[in-house]
């Protein structure tokens, strides 16, 4: 269905013809984004006509697709206004500002918790359903540029007026950022080891909307805001990766912009640069090796002389990732050594942040296999795979299952189809207990590469296999 403006969209058909894309051509791609959230949509050429003609608005989630579809075109996002759609449902820009002014970040990133939770309780993926298939790398350029600029705002304090149905303002105290702390704590166990789907993540948006939404809009000094913005950081930081982990990658965009933000009116330069490292590898995730870099070595750069050497061999660690996703294998291997060689310099009484408590060599390993993997060089995915699963843990049950399946590409890389069922077989077994949308994809490309070999027998059992799980709502 749509409605009717007065006279033809004149910036639709302005920005389509400067994208290169025909009317079937937008039809098709906005069926397309539909299709991958679950949408039913069967726009033509004809209807493509109608909204640039005659100015029809179409209802629902279609002008914030028509605007994916344009803003995946030309490489950048596309607001609504842009495209002569302004009136229609709201909120596709919520969270992708980096305000200068710390209350302007505030507001911002409240704003972005509402949003979230009116769409989860609905059931209806609400605004990032909306948005499907709107994540743009480059998004991210302002965030990181500012940050770089400016990491840290030159006071926080905040005096607010009283609280809604109180006669006192609500006052902030280090009671309160502690109880924000110890429920990211528990969300960090959570997601590592049942994913980023299972229902206990999910009550991560629900914390930030109603515990620190509220706090935030409080008064607090500067010594307490600055700890609660941190604490605040970390949540929106775990939103996103949680959201990543699910295939949102829309939302997980949105929550790292803010928990950068917020991260920097903190004062927490290492935490920032973790949020940066978290970008990065969504971006090299998502195929964007160079721009993985960029984001890596932001967070290396801020952080010399300021970081342990164990965040610092981490943030060495997710740029290689990205030098290898962009084919670099000189630039990989060199950071790489530097990882390593940061991580031997970590000592037991060194004060790294708890938010670094994943990560051991096992997980420098892992990395370093899948960097060998994307640089086509079996041996060593091998060798690293094997020494990532020497010592498997309970606590981290979504990144043992997620080594299984490169050590199982490694073994298929190498010639030895029975060990790739094998390893295979073992991480449909955890990808099945798990919800995580990353690690079945993970399986899904395995499964891609075996079926030259799908008259095996081995293969097409372990194809049964995990039939429930490629067969699973997304």
């Amino acid at each position: 269905m749509s409605r009717e403006q007065r006279g033809p969209n004149e910036k639709l058909g302005a920005v389509l013809a400067l994208a290169g894309i025909s009317n079937a051509g937008l039809a098709r791609r906005v069926n397309d984004l539909g299709a991958q959230r679950g949408l039913t949509l069967r726009y033509d050429k004809t209807s493509v006509a109608r909204w640039v003609s005659k100015g029809m608005v179409p209802q629902g989630a279609a002008p914030h697709l028509i605007a994916a579809a344009i803003g995946q075109k030309l490489g950048r996002p596309v607001p609504l206004h842009e495209i002569g759609l302004a009136d229609a449902d709201p909120a596709p820009e919520v969270g992708l500002a980096f305000p200068r002014d710390v209350g302007q970040a505030v507001r911002t990133a409240t704003e972005l918790y509402r949003l979230d939770l009116a769409g989860r309780r609905a059931g209806s993926g609400g605004i990032w359903q909306s948005l499907a298939g709107s994540f743009a790398v480059s998004a991210y350029a302002t965030p990181a540029s500012r940050w770089l600029i400016t990491p840290a705002d030159s006071s926080v304090a905040r005096d607010a007026g009283p609280a809604e149905g109180s006669a006192a303002p609500l006052k902030v105290g280090h009671s309160d950022v502690r109880k924000l702390r110890e429920a990211a704590e528990d969300a960090r166990r959570w997601d590592s080891k049942y994913g980023g789907g299972d229902w206990r993540s999910s009550m991560v948006p629900e914390c930030l909307r109603v515990e620190a939404a509220p706090l935030l809009l409080g008064s607090y000094s500067d010594e307490v805001g600055r700890a609660l913005f941190g604490a605040s950081a970390e949540l929106t930081r775990l939103a996103g990766w949680m959201a990543f982990d699910t295939g949102q990658q829309e939302a997980a965009q949105r929550y790292y912009i803010q928990a950068l933000r917020l991260a920097r009116a903190a004062a927490d330069v290492p935490l920032g640069g973790y949020v940066l490292a978290s970008m990065s590898l969504q971006a090299t995730y998502r195929g964007f090796g160079d721009e993985g870099v960029d984001l890596a070595q932001a967070a290396l750069e801020r952080n010399r002389g300021l970081a342990t050497a164990r965040t610092m061999s981490f943030f060495r660690l997710v740029e290689a990732r990205a030098h290898a996703r962009a084919g670099d294998a000189h630039a990989a291997g060199g950071a790489l050594k530097a990882a390593e060689s940061w991580l031997e310099r970590a000592r037991p009484g060194d004060n790294d942040p708890n938010w670094l408590g994943f990560y051991s060599y096992d997980r420098f390993a892992a990395d370093a296999a899948e960097c060998y993997r994307d640089l086509k060089a079996p041996r060593q995915v091998r060798r690293f795979t094997e020494q990532a699963l020497s010592r498997p843990t309970e606590e981290f049950v979504r990144s043992h299952g997620l080594r299984l399946v490169v050590s199982a590409v490694a073994e298929l890389e190498s010639g030895n189809l029975d060990a790739a069922c094998e390893q295979g077989v073992r991480a449909v077994e955890v990808a099945n207990r798990i919800s995580s949308a990353r690690t079945t994809e993970y399986v899904k490309d395995l499964l891609h590469r075996l079926e030259p070999y799908g008259d095996e027998p081995r293969v097409a059992e372990l194809r049964e296999r995990a039939r429930p799980l490629l067969m699973a709502p997304a």
